[in-house]
């Protein structure tokens, strides 16, 4: 039988933890019984991790990581994969969005020769606001970043050791989850998943998170903002090359006796706003290299529960 790892990230949901635990305890017996819970408390101000605690005492198969803040979801994933032994490895939210009893089906696709199987969310229980947002987020993402983004996947998959092993070689400080597993380039079977209500709780993610998360993707993971900072200029420069030209023309003709105040004026503010717009995306790409070279850790695990053996 193979052995399972199913990891997830834990962020004001203590609540809803006995159910997550049962209903993965029932999915997982039509797969195996060899399989292991790694729930990552991401610094809950809730008391998630007395929780997590709770469910590890119960059940030797759920172990519990204790992050010493916020790191964010993706960090708390990296650092529950991080201790994950499973030779499969299933990734969802807390919040019972993800549905455990689709694990099954995950697994079964996989075994069609996938090293990575994704979920895709059918009848999303999110607000029209956040679906919205959620389809411009992936849209500048995909644009920018060069790299296909499906807005109805999420982190839910299965993805086999190799696969998580090649994640957890990137050390980049601004981690993505999906964009990581497409990277890698295995391949990758999906299959429609119906998307859960939220059992507790609001999601984390509002436009203000869901745009910062963007930019550091898009800065993180392509250096088009830049090509096409170069290729604004070059465009600039063509035409301020034609303007200077018909200026000169017009000069010789003499249609031009007195030098326009007004064109001059929306020149400089135009030009000048060209300039800071590309000496702001360039900082943007110097502060994101300033974090990078500082090597500071992605996470700080500041407690663990049911440790398992050699770790």
């Amino acid at each position: 039988m193979p052995f399972l790892s199913i990891v997830s990230p834990v962020y004001n949901t203590g609540g809803i933890l006995p159910a997550l635990v049962a209903r993965i305890g029932e999915a997982m017996a039509d797969v195996t019984d060899d399989f292991e819970i790694i729930l990552v408390d991401d610094g809950s101000p809730d008391g998630s991790w007395q929780q997590v605690v709770e469910e590890c005492r119960k059940d030797r198969r759920v172990r519990g990581i204790k992050l010493s803040r916020n790191f964010g979801q993706h960090a708390a994933l990296t650092a529950g994969l991080t201790d994950a032994a499973g030779d499969w490895m299933v990734v969802l939210d807390s919040d019972l969005q993800d549905p455990p009893r689709e694990i099954p089906k995950l697994y079964l696709k996989a075994q069609s020769g996938y090293e990575i199987v994704m979920a895709r969310r059918v009848n999303r229980k999110h607000s029209t606001f956040r679906r919205m947002v959620s389809r411009i987020f992936f849209f500048f993402i995909t644009r920018w970043s060069g790299m296909p983004a499906d807005h109805r996947a999420s982190n839910f998959g299965i993805y086999s050791k190799r696969v998580i092993s090649e994640v957890l070689r990137m050390k980049e400080s601004v981690q993505f989850f999906p964009m990581m597993i497409n990277w890698t380039g295995f391949r990758c079977g999906w299959i429609d998943v119906h998307h859960g209500e939220r059992a507790e709780g609001v999601s984390g993610y509002n436009f203000t998170r869901l745009y910062r998360l963007a930019l550091n993707v898009i800065l993180s993971y392509s250096d088009k903002p830049l090509r096409y900072v170069v290729k604004a200029g070059l465009v600039m420069s063509f035409l301020s090359f034609l303007f200077g030209i018909i200026t000169l023309i017009r000069y010789l003709r003499g249609d031009i006796l007195v030098s326009g105040y007004t064109s001059l004026i929306i020149s400089i503010w135009f030009l000048s706003g060209i300039l800071l717009f590309t000496l702001g995306v360039v900082g943007l790409y110097v502060g994101k290299t300033f974090e990078e070279v500082k090597g500071r850790p992605r996470f700080i695990v500041e407690e663990r529960t049911n440790q398992a053996s050699g770790q």
